[in-house]
């Protein structure tokens, strides 16, 4: 796949660096892609090849503290100004692309992220995909906001996915974020999380839920009852024996990548 562009944009508390992957000959819909905590979207190269084969073009952003974009590292006290984030590049990939439908698929904090950027922003999408999404009942967060010291101990890159190579390459990554997590981003996952459960149902918006049931960065049941709230009207779920916390990444990554593809070709008629 040819390589991507970079641009730079005044966020909405720091610049943001967004990113657009090559517009297939036939292209057919804008997926816009929203990464997790401390990792980047460079580390989503070959999920946009995959949506490429169907016809997507691809976007994505570096969020705040994160990959190449501004602020301090990891720290995002409001999540609000993130999905204004997203919806910069969203508006950008629709005015490249004008009458395409737009599916945005978002994986861990980005699933959060996604999910509240469809309770806001819905209007213009035409799909959403959550990958081991943050939403529910996030004990992690909760059980750290409760000490009184944070412990100085980074993510275990060997429950990201059975590959080992993806652990190797996650540590050796220098956009990655190998540090512990900050007390004022922990906050701002709980509140919104708590702003989703809130707003509720996407209603007609259709929602795919994917998740691995091996997960233990964000265990399949807690985003379960986050999930039974935030269903509307067209709703698929695939989880993943065996699957850990990266589906992207997973052995099994061809399934789960062909099962997304076909959600959409479905969803959009294509």
């Amino acid at each position: 796949m040819p390589a991507a562009t970079e641009w730079t944009f005044d966020g909405a508390n720091a610049p943001i660096v967004a990113r657009a992957w090559p517009a297939p000959d036939e292209s057919s819909f804008i997926a816009v892609l929203v990464h997790g905590y401390g990792e980047h979207i460079g580390r989503y190269e070959h999920v946009a090849a995959s949506l490429a084969t169907i016809g997507g073009v691809v976007y994505g952003l570096d969020h705040l503290g994160h990959g190449k974009s501004g602020g301090e590292r990891v720290l995002i006290e409001n999540f609000d100004g993130v999905v204004e984030d997203v919806h910069a590049v969203v508006a950008a990939s629709r005015n490249a692309h004008p009458g395409l439908p737009v599916v945005l698929i978002g994986h861990s904090m980005g699933g959060m992220i996604g999910a509240r950027y469809a309770q806001v922003h819905g209007d213009v999408l035409d799909a959403v995909v959550l990958s081991g999404a943050a939403i529910g009942s996030f004990d992690l967060v909760s059980m750290l906001l409760s000490l009184d010291e944070l412990p100085d101990i980074p993510l275990d890159p060997s429950i990201l996915s059975r590959d080992a190579t993806v652990g190797e390459a996650y540590a050796a990554d220098p956009l990655v974020w190998h540090g512990p997590f900050k007390r004022q981003t922990l906050q701002g996952f709980a509140d919104t999380i708590a702003a989703i459960g809130a707003a509720g149902s996407l209603g007609h918006l259709p929602l795919m839920w994917i998740h691995g049931e091996d997960d233990q960065l964000v265990p399949i049941e807690g985003t379960r009852h986050g999930m039974a709230a935030l269903r509307g009207d067209t709703f698929r779920e695939r989880t993943y024996p065996g699957g850990r916390h990266e589906v992207f990444n997973e052995t099994n990554k061809d399934e789960v990548l062909a099962d997304v593809n076909a959600f959409i070709v479905d969803t959009l008629n294509l």
